[in-house]
Order: structure tokens, then sequence, then C-alpha cells
């Protein structure tokens, strides 16, 4: 579909993020997915936060759901905003995230509302744990430890300082001398590989 085909189905706003899609996904353009990130990342943040109310896990889940949605851009339909995609990706996989929890659900009564206007009505679980789950958060936060050893140096350095120290993305960035936005797509590749290893590592726990 062309540029001018779009033009009467999406705003200008998301008819610009088709433009960066295709050079993302053409070119491999760095610099396009930058902007994809800089554009959403507070909007969508602002949603994690809501669902989760806690900013260490909106933090996180903002990072997942950016790389979630990067990893299939490819399968973005241009018929709909960019923004009412990657918003489902981030609520679905927020929803998988508190369920893992195994908790009540809890009603969240007014939409979240995305860039294009679009409401999402999402159903979310408490973000209690159990004793025997909280259990089984420290045995897998102690093989992460175990398999951090084994990343690249730079990876494990970022690991470490926002898992490990807890430090903020701000404080990260700061100690790196790194922008904001290349930290974060290097903590996705990071978490990407802790999570396969993670997943297959789920029958020692």
């Amino acid at each position: 579909m062309t540029e001018e085909e779009l033009k009467p189905k999406l705003t200008e706003k998301a008819l610009h993020d088709t433009i960066l899609i295709r050079a993302a996904l053409d070119n491999g353009d760095q610099r396009a997915y930058a902007e994809l990130l800089e554009r959403y990342r507070d909007s969508l943040y602002s949603m994690m936060l809501r669902m989760v109310c806690h900013e260490d896990d909106a933090d996180d889940l903002t990072i997942e759901a950016f790389g979630k949605a990067f990893k299939r851009l490819d399968q973005y339909q241009t018929n709909f905003a960019f923004s009412t995609w990657l918003f489902k990706i981030a609520s679905n996989n927020c929803i998988d995230f508190m369920r893992k929890r195994k908790s009540n659900t809890l009603s969240l009564d007014t939409p979240i509302t995305n860039e294009e206007g679009d409401s999402l009505i999402i159903d979310v679980p408490s973000s209690n744990l159990t004793p025997e789950e909280d259990l089984v958060k420290k045995q897998k936060m102690k093989l992460m430890r175990d398999v951090v050893i084994h990343l690249k140096p730079h990876y494990r350095q970022l690991i470490e300082m926002r898992y490990f120290e807890e430090l903020s993305i701000e404080e990260i960035c700061a100690k790196m001398e790194m922008p904001e936005g290349t930290v974060k797509a290097q903590l996705f590749r990071a978490r990407d590989f802790l999570a396969n290893v993670l997943r297959k590592s789920e029958h020692k726990i």
C-alpha cells in the first residue's frame, strides 16, 4: 500500500508511523525504531502503571511491550493505527504478567485510550504473591544470576544494574553515558535472552 493510499485511512501521526515502520523493516534503521519508542514510551508507560500500580513493573512491561512489537513488526497491518496495535500487545502482555500471579481479577472501569483515541477496557488480576510464588520468584532470580554471568560483558552490566542493583533507567543512562533509547533497546536484547533461558529452565524449579 502506497503512502497516498494510506492518507484517507490514517491520521498524519499514524501515517508517519508507517513510514518509520517501513524504514525499520526495509533498511534496519535503528533511528526509526528509536523514534517509534520515543513517540509512544510515555503514554504506554502511563497505561502500564495504571494497570499494575508499581513503577518498576510498569517500566519493565513497557520495555517488554516494545520488544514484542518490534519483533512482530512485519505482522503489523496498516489498515489501523500502529498505536492501537502496540497498546493491544502491551495490554495482553500485562494481563499475562498479572495472571501468572494467580490472584483475583480487578476490573478497570474507565477505558484506557491510546494516541488515536481508541479505547481498551481491561480486566487485570491483583498483584499479591502467595508464599509459594514468592519462593519461585526468588529461585528464578538465583537462576537468572547464574545465567547472567554468561552474557557478554556489556549486556551483563546492564542487567546487573537494572535488576540486581535496581537502578532506574535514568541512572543507568548517566552511568553508561548512553541515551535512554539505546539503553532500552539493549535491555530488550538482554532480557529476551534471559527470558528464553529461564523459560527452558522452568522444569528445574
